[in-house]
């Protein structure tokens, strides 16, 4: 019944997505088995319901008027065998409902993370986190719920309806069909009561998703920081406050409907049976029935108004239940652009040469790395009409080894010739090319194997320095992460923490300085050994200093590999091995750092501003 009344009323025009069914059943092609098990379970309960009313009859109308009471002793007997198999079949039907359901939540969830993890980076700058999560844990456990709880619910009734109406009828068919006449009087009022609970159901969710999403960007380490920074502390907890209060509002209107349907579902229970008695009473009286006839349908009647009401929601149930299907798979079928070729093949032993061939690149529009329903408002409002080229036939080559600069004005599509080389987007025109292997060519794995990226802020997931270090190189030993430290100038800083490898650095590596994040984030990279280096601002923020330390450890670190450095720092312009000047994405000088400067070009002039500003 509160199922009934929670079913979203909208589901009752709606129409599953065609072959939504075939998929679901292929899906959870591996518990079959169990499900079947389940489903027979499901209906041998619902036979075994029919047993109690039928011995009670047994009874009043054969043992007591024959004064048997060894007969009595047997009927009680198999009343209490009854009871303990159904409690049995129960302790198996849970078994089988909780293996096959958290199966389920376990098949989705790791398909669903590895789907999404596979993703372009495009599809994560549009995606809402939350609504994301949504989709892995609520959506997750409701399509679990549509197998083990609203298809074998379905079952149960149609089972439990079919053998209690025929066994009634065969009782005596005038009051069976008087207890079906009272039923209209509980469907009509029960239905207008199950729509409004709806409706207030809905408004809850959204409520409770606006208030998990306020706890969850105001409680992490930056949206806390900004709370204080700009004190908005009594304006956060008031907007909190109004929505808890609407949730509480809700909730109480959702406890008084839901109590004012069972309310009327007892009535109505009360009064059939009342009903019931009162006619099959005169009936007993004047030999029209048997006593124990009239008991036995006065617990049948109490067992059929439940099923008939859920089953005349049982569609509304079915596509309520299904939608969180669709939603699941909504993603699952979310196209990823960035795949291996059927022929890739492995990029083994890299030496580092890296050519762009006629580079045309355009940042893909939200309808072809997104999905639209985990989109904010916001983005789906705005019109997608694309932003234009970024990189326009852009053409170099970096031999290995070679110390390369990337220079050139904000926008001037540096960080995008960085994300294109371990293939995070696909060249719109023309090719990359890693030792003469187009990138679209090789496995994505032992491409990304053989470059590694410090960026600007980089991310440090909250576990240990240790854990953090390992993510390059799992197993790596305590001695290799010391050497890694030690040559990124990190390991004095790691010694004197509290718990040192074994320090938790906290969300995003928040109790680090952003210095000490780089350096780390550099000795990450120095323990993956890569035959590609790129380092985007990697050194911007730290002082003079402990660059001069950085610095040193790379020159011997990246001896030998291919390194591609996006800097406005002048020492690692200045000592670059070439620089490349881009400009509105197009290259428009090449060369050593004096030989740009006495051009007198743009780089020059960059060079110049760059030089005032850390006068």
């Amino acid at each position: 019944m509160h199922r009934m009344m929670m079913a979203d009323s909208s589901a009752k025009q709606a129409t599953l997505t065609p072959g939504l069914v075939r998929r679901v059943w292929r899906f959870a092609s591996a518990y079959r088995p169990r499900v079947f098990a389940f489903l027979g379970i499901v209906v041998f309960t619902a036979f075994l319901g029919l047993a109690p009313a039928l011995v009670i009859k047994a009874i009043f109308d054969e043992a007591v008027p024959n004064a048997d009471k060894g007969q009595v002793t047997v009927l009680a007997g198999i009343m209490v065998g009854v009871a303990f198999i159904g409690a049995a079949l129960s302790m198996v039907e849970r078994w089988l409902s909780s293996t096959i359901g958290e199966g389920l939540i376990y098949d989705l969830r790791a398909a669903l993370f590895d789907h999404v993890q596979r993703q372009p980076i495009s599809f994560f700058t549009r995606t809402q986190t939350g609504a994301l999560v949504s989709r892995l844990n609520n959506d997750v456990i409701g399509a679990q719920r549509a197998v083990t709880g609203t298809l074998g619910t379905v079952v149960s009734n149609v089972v439990t309806l079919v053998t209690t109406l025929g066994a009634m009828f065969i009782l005596e068919w005038r009051l069976t069909l008087l207890a079906l006449v009272l039923l209209p009087v509980f469907l009509l009022p029960a239905k207008r009561v199950g729509g409004r609970l709806a409706g207030i159901t809905r408004n809850g969710f959204d409520l409770n998703a606006s208030m998990n999403a306020t706890m969850t960007e105001r409680f992490g380490v930056s949206g806390a920081l900004l709370v204080k920074l700009f004190g908005r502390h009594d304006l956060e907890t008031k907007s909190f406050s109004d929505r808890a209060s609407q949730v509480r509002d809700i909730g109480i209107r959702s406890a008084m409907y839901s109590r004012t349907f069972m309310v009327a579902l007892t009535l109505v229970g009360s009064v059939g049976t009342a009903v019931i008695y009162l006619i099959g009473g005169r009936l007993v009286i004047s030999g029209g029935i048997s006593t124990g006839t009239l008991v036995a349908l006065g617990i049948f009647v109490t067992q059929i108004y439940s099923p008939l009401t859920s089953l005349t929601n049982a569609r509304v149930d079915l596509m309520t239940a299904f939608v969180s299907f669709d939603r699941v798979f909504e993603v699952l079928d979310a196209p990823n652009p960035i795949t291996d070729a059927p022929d890739a093949i492995d990029l083994s032993a890299p030496t580092g040469r890296i050519s762009f061939d006629h580079v045309t690149f355009t940042y893909p529009s939200g309808a072809e790395g997104s999905v639209a329903s985990l989109e904010s408002a916001a983005q789906l409002a705005a019109p997608d009409t694309g932003a234009g080229p970024v990189l326009h036939d852009l053409t170099f080559t970096i031999e290995p080894g070679e110390l390369v600069a990337l220079v050139g004005p904000s926008g001037a599509g540096k960080t995008t010739i960085s994300q294109l080389i371990p293939r995070l987007y696909d060249v719109t025109m023309g090719s990359v090319r890693v030792d003469g292997h187009d990138v679209r060519s090789v496995t994505q794995s032992s491409l990304r194997a053989a470059i590694g990226v410090v960026s600007q802020d980089p991310h440090l997931f909250h576990e240990s320095v240790a854990e953090n270090l390992r993510y390059a190189k799992a197993g790596a030993s305590l001695e290799e992460l010391e050497a890694a430290a030690r040559a990124a100038r990190i390991h004095d800083v790691i010694a004197a923490l509290p718990d040192g490898y074994a320090t938790v650095v906290g969300e995003r590596g928040y109790r680090l300085s952003g210095g000490e994040k780089q350096r780390l984030a550099i000795a990450r990279m120095l323990l993956k050994d890569p035959a590609i280096v790129i380092l985007d601002e990697a050194t911007s923020s730290l002082d003079s200093e402990n660059e001069a330390h950085v610095q040193e450890a790379l020159a011997h670190a990246l001896e030998g590999r291919t390194s591609i450095v996006i800097a406005h720092r002048l020492s690692t312009i200045v000592d670059a091995d070439r620089i490349l000047v881009l400009d509105q994405g197009r290259l428009v000088e090449q060369g050593r750092h004096h030989e740009l400067i006495d051009a007198g070009g743009l780089y020059a002039e960059l060079y110049r501003t760059l030089v005032r500003s850390q006068v």
